[in-house]
C-alpha cells in the first residue's frame, strides 16, 4: 500500500531522497544527446561507418559514443560530432533551484 504523504511527492523527489537525482539528470542527458545527434545522422543520410570516417575515428569508438549507457564521453568528441551535422554542442552552469 502506498502511504498517503508520498502521493502527491514527484519523480524528481523521489530521486532525490533516494540520491539517485544527479545520476538519473546525466543519464537523461546523454540519451537526448545520443537521440539529437542520430536524428540530425539519420536527416543528413549520414550512416555510421561515414560519420566515423568524418570523424577521423573508428566506428566502435561512434558507437560508443551513441551508446546512451556509455557516459564516458569527451566534450571534445561531443563537439566534433555536432559539427558534422551542422550542430554546436551548449552546455551551460544553472543554479541548484532550477
Amino acid at each position: 500500500m502506498i502511504e498517503e504523504n508520498n502521493i502527491s511527492s514527484s519523480l524528481e523527489d523521489f530521486l532525490r531522497e533516494e540520491d539517485r537525482l544527479e545520476e538519473a539528470q546525466q543519464i537523461a542527458a546523454k540519451r537526448v544527446l545520443v537521440w539529437q545527434l542520430q536524428q540530425a545522422m539519420d536527416s543528413q543520410h549520414i550512416n555510421k561507418v561515414e560519420m566515423a570516417k568524418r570523424m577521423h575515428t573508428s566506428r566502435s569508438q561512434l558507437d560508443r559514443l551513441l551508446d546512451p549507457d556509455n557516459n564516458k564521453v569527451q566534450l571534445d568528441t561531443l563537439n566534433r560530432a555536432a559539427a558534422i551535422v551542422g550542430k554546436r554542442l551548449r552546455i551551460e552552469l544553472v543554479d541548484n533551484s532550477c
